[in-house]
């Protein structure tokens, strides 16, 4: 209940796509896949950070590792 409320929030504050991608049968860990059509890659980094840091002060989540894809 916790995931699919801090997907919500996600996608609500910063209009972009999110889902639970990975690790489904995992308690301890969550893998969240974020997905945003933006015009530039500055604005992708800057909007990625600004999610990074919602979900680090709005959680008690440890954010383990980061990964980020521009196409």
């Amino acid at each position: 209940m916790v995931v699919k409320s801090l997907l919500a929030k996600i996608r609500n504050k910063f209009q972009v796509s999110a889902a639970e991608v990975e690790s489904q049968d995992i308690h301890q860990s969550i893998v969240i896949g974020v997905a945003a059509i933006v015009p530039h890659s500055a604005q992708a980094d800057s909007l990625m950070d600004e999610i990074v840091c919602f979900v680090e002060e709005n959680t008690e989540a440890e954010i383990v590792a980061e990964e980020r894809e521009l196409r």
